[in-house]
């Protein structure tokens, strides 16, 4: 992998996916990759960006979210303040820092190259099929996972099996994965998520970004806290489905050809 590969590797590795799908950055790790020591000095270089999102003619809110979180200093925490920036936000931001940095430069191509990519594909969405949306989402998923991981290992989980099966449970009224494969009729260690519609895979997709978020607002630390956080996440989200007059993602059909099968035929390609 060469150096330039390295680097865009990075911008994606601290990429979240929030309850709607949608991708953001997080201003305080954008600054470290960015290759900035002081907050400080990295604020000032938001405050152009707003500056630039508002010549634009774009509403700052719908790109740049303040946000708080609770960071351990060692003798004790702290609430500071933060962003949640969205692809574009990140844009303007690569444009308006010190392009004397190598890493800065390298953003700035980045992050225009993708969100033009961004604002094309979402055009596109609702005219996909039903197996193209199922990849989509099955990707998302498999991104969302790999970020709640980072965030649950530091938490202290341990027994990967356990805490996720915690987050099943609440949201399929106390069924495991094992339960959920048996119930779908799949092979043994057949992967559930390749086997689910879109619908049922949104659902997967609100429990994984909702508790990360909670482990981190809340600071949740020991596996067993964070397997209880996880099952009340997941209970959460059923609860609004039913509220709403959803479909519980038991009911919800499996679909005939697992995203595996789909692949093997050539037919479909998964949305990266």
């Amino acid at each position: 992998m060469n150096e330039i590969e390295t680097n865009i590797n990075i911008f994606e590795n601290i990429k979240h996916i929030d309850e709607e799908g949608k991708e953001y950055w997080e201003a305080r790790e954008l600054q470290k990759v960015l290759d900035y020591k002081e907050w400080r000095k990295f604020e000032g270089v938001i405050e152009k960006a707003k500056q630039a999102c508002r010549n634009s003619n774009n509403e700052i809110s719908g790109y740049f979210v303040g946000t708080d979180k609770i960071v351990n200093t060692g003798v004790s925490t702290k609430k500071i303040s933060d962003y949640k920036l969205s692809r574009y936000a990140c844009y303007l931001i690569a444009q308006n820092g010190d392009s004397r940095k190598k890493v800065v430069a390298l953003a700035q191509t980045y992050f225009a190259i993708q969100t033009r990519k961004q604002e094309m594909f979402e055009k596109e969405y609702t005219l996909m099929s039903e197996d193209e949306k199922r990849f989509y989402n099955r990707n998302l998923t498999r991104k969302g996972n790999y970020s709640l991981n980072q965030t649950a290992k530091k938490a202290g989980v341990k027994n990967f099996d356990k805490f996720h099966n915690a987050g099943y449970k609440g949201l399929y009224n106390g069924e495991t994965a094992d339960d959920i494969a048996k119930r779908k009729g799949l092979r043994y260690r057949e992967d559930i998520l390749d086997n689910m519609g879109s619908e049922e895979l949104a659902d997967n997709l609100f429990r994984i970004v909702q508790t990360e978020a909670k482990l981190k607002k809340d600071n949740i630390k020991g596996e067993k806290n964070s397997n209880e956080t996880h099952y009340k996440v997941g209970k959460k989200v059923r609860e609004t489905i039913k509220e709403l007059g959803g479909t519980m993602p038991e009911t919800l059909p499996t679909p005939n050809k697992s995203l595996k099968e789909l692949e093997k035929e050539k037919n479909f390609i998964d949305i990266k």
